[in-house]
């Protein structure tokens, strides 16, 4: 993004005239951000061999899809519908990975006959998969009681955390593996969403190494994502080199203690994309009370659902007018929610009915978590490619 004329610009695009051109609400990408942030991750950590696997839950456009497996990404998926979304993108069944709580019979069978590595959740879930006569090879999504992120609803690890089979049940989960001759390859931890604090993954890192002697049989090591980015002005970025060196450093030793390489996983979602990604809405109404000046703006949180279910910060600009002598103001949502605001009391320069608003860091867990509550479409979504813009979304249609 660049400010020119005052004005705020994504690629050679002024904001406002594409929101002219496609209407508001609207999702916007820009290619180049998501191409720096690939090539930034993929560059930190000097190891080989390593696999990058999209979490596409975090935006699961289909040019996006296309988009990560041009450069070389594998797609890590937790529904159905996703990994027919990868498929359809292009990707291989040896390209996807698979990792869900709680999944139905149907799931287990549609994996098993599409191919699909799984990251096993529960114990049961192993047992369904020997009975099953699915893939003899199988991986294990483990919980070792330690949990990271902003808000008790991204922590993925923990003993209040529905995810993974815990410590204490290794044993039985050998068990039922030899019960149906099958063997434990993979072993994934996924700890959180949004970690800033790369010391703290380490520190995850170490503990999944040292449980990872006790299964023999080994092909990789799946450390997940949660890979954090700054939303608010006074956060750092996540420190992607020095944690990338730390890693290849702690799983080189691990694997010469262990007695041969294997292969390092990551699966990174909101890191790729959310910077890269801008939801643009045009001011409705401004509306005066003795506490406080709303902004009202054509969409909420059926759009974005962050702010209304995390207390998430995302960042507004005025597109149309970026610098100017700033009052505080509330930015509402036109949902009939109380709930739905997007941001509360924020400094923003003069804002007219008319003028285009633009909430940054939107790329993940945006279109993706958007709804038709109060029977609202949703957004059209744009990508940006240096000095080229195209529709990769229509608009949903009241039809």
């Amino acid at each position: 993004m660049e400010i020119r004329g005052n004005k705020l610009y994504i690629g050679a695009f002024a904001a406002e005239r594409l929101a002219r051109r496609y209407g508001t609400p609207l999702y916007v990408y820009d290619a180049e951000t998501i191409r720096r942030q690939y090539q930034k991750l993929t560059a930190s950590v000097p190891y080989s061999p390593v696999g990058y696997f999209y979490a596409c839950k975090a935006n699961t456009n289909p040019v996006l899809l296309e988009m990560f497996r041009r450069l070389g990404a594998g797609l890590e998926t937790v529904s159905r519908g996703e990994v027919l979304a990868g498929l359809r993108a292009g990707f291989r069944p040896d390209q996807i990975l698979f990792t869900c709580s709680n999944m139905t019979e149907a799931e287990l069978d549609f994996l098993i006959a599409q191919g699909i590595c799984a990251n096993l959740d529960s114990l049961s879930q192993l047992q369904r998969w020997g009975l099953r006569k699915g893939a003899p090879h199988v991986s294990l999504r483990v919980n070792l009681g330690i949990g990271l992120g902003p808000h008790r609803h991204v922590v993925t690890g923990g003993g209040d955390s529905k995810f993974g089979i815990h410590a204490g049940q290794f044993d039985q989960a050998r068990a039922i593996a030899a019960r149906h001759g099958l063997r434990i390859v993979g072993l994934q931890q996924h700890i959180g969403s949004n970690i800033l604090d790369h010391r703290g993954m380490l520190r995850a890192v170490e503990a999944l190494l040292r449980v990872a002697r006790q299964f023999p049989n080994l092909e990789f090591v799946d450390f997940g994502g949660g890979f954090g980015v700054p939303y608010r002005p006074e956060e750092r970025p996540f420190a992607v080199r020095q944690w990338g060196r730390s890693m290849a450093r702690m799983f080189r030793a691990f694997c010469a203690a262990y007695g041969r390489p294997l292969r390092m996983v990551f699966e990174p979602g909101r890191y790729l994309v959310a910077e890269a990604g801008i939801l643009l809405v045009t001011v409705t109404d401004i509306k005066t009370t003795p506490e406080r000046t709303f902004v009202g703006v054509d969409s909420g949180f059926n759009h974005l659902a962050r702010p209304a279910l995390y207390g998430a910060y995302h960042m507004v600009v005025n597109a149309s007018r970026v610098h100017g002598r700033t009052a505080r103001v509330t930015v509402a949502g036109n949902i009939c929610e109380s709930g739905d605001l997007f941001a509360a009391n924020r400094p923003l320069p003069p804002t007219r009915v008319g003028d285009v608003l633009a909430i940054l860091n939107a790329g993940a867990y945006g279109f993706s978590m958007s709804s038709n509550y109060n029977s609202r479409p949703r957004p059209a979504e744009v990508l940006v490619s240096r000095n080229r813009a195209r529709l990769i979304r229509e608009r949903e249609a009241w039809e």
